[in-house]
């Protein structure tokens, strides 16, 4: 039996990748690293709920804990037969509604006064005291407030949702205007900028971040205001959903609410998180501005 010997002078041809063939490498360890993710939350969820449903059909009383199996009898009896106070969309619609509206306002509001305020130390020294105790009261309890001055419609639900994501815009959009690079604005005045130009060129790019991950939680916030302005007194909604199911200790109903909202909430981020990688283009990446210097 022979065997062939290479000569000992032959070297090893090296093997080069082209860059499409790194590329698709690196999109397939990506697609492949995305399912493993998934799947393991998927596993996750379905022994959540088998457990569930396995402890309350055997020792809890799902009366009192419902389970799975009854929460998706309650979701899909709302989808095609409706609820007690009309469609299912309807309810969702106004919840959504309140919700959007209140964002926007609050979400305006917050941006203006905290990028004015973060670029006016005088003003802000003087208004301090005021934002500072309109922050510590109970913004929850508002809404009953509210629903006695404006009534039981979109309006006081809409207040409530302002008041809440007011506050978690303001403070990031404060701290952004104020986090602005001085030398960079004393420049820009320098070269002949004025204030507005200075404020709409330099300070908002510069406080687009901090504003951009205040929205997040910020829409969280106004789902809840508008659920608990809705639970405090509607006549149609999501929150009266849930407040109706509490009243006839209907827990799969409680539960059922909370899903749709977590939905909707979840819709939301993701398309928040759409706009903010649109707006957010123009700043490089970590791994780029790490390799800037090198």
């Amino acid at each position: 039996m022979s065997l062939d010997v290479l000569p000992q002078n032959a070297t090893a041809t090296p093997v080069f990748e082209t860059e499409e063939q790194i590329l698709a490498r690196v999109r397939n360890q990506a697609r492949k690293n995305k399912i493993r993710t998934w799947s393991l939350r998927a596993l996750l969820v379905a022994l959540w709920l088998g457990s569930w449903e396995l402890t309350a059909s055997l020792w809890i009383d799902p009366f009192f804990y419902s389970k799975p199996s009854l929460i998706w009898d309650r979701l899909v009896e709302w989808f095609t037969e409706g609820t007690q106070f009309g469609s299912i969309w309807l309810q969702l619609y106004t919840t959504v509604q309140e919700a959007v509206l209140g964002f926007v306002i609050g979400t305006v509001a917050g941006v203006v006064l905290g990028v004015l305020l973060g670029r006016s130390r005088y003003w802000a020294d003087v208004l301090a005291p005021f934002i500072k105790a309109l922050n510590a009261v109970p913004r929850i309890v508002l809404a009953s407030l509210f629903i006695i001055w404006f009534g039981l419609g979109l309006s006081s639900k809409v207040a409530t949702v302002v008041v809440l994501v007011f506050f978690a815009v303001f403070f990031n959009a404060f701290t952004g205007a104020r986090e602005v690079d001085g030398n960079v604005i004393n420049n820009a005045r320098i070269l002949g900028a004025s204030k507005r130009q200075v404020l709409t060129s330099i300070v908002l790019p510069s406080a687009t971040t901090w504003i951009l991950s205040s929205l997040h939680t910020a829409f969280g916030f106004a789902l809840i205001g508008a659920v608990v302005g809705e639970y405090a007194g509607a006549s149609k909604g999501l929150g009266l959903l849930i407040s109706n199911a509490q009243g006839t200790f209907d827990a799969a109903g409680i539960y059922a609410g909370m899903i749709v909202i977590t939905v909707v909430a979840l819709v939301a981020e993701w398309i928040i998180g759409l706009a903010e990688g649109r707006l957010l283009k123009w700043r490089p990446s970590q791994a780029a501005a790490g390799h800037g210097g090198m």
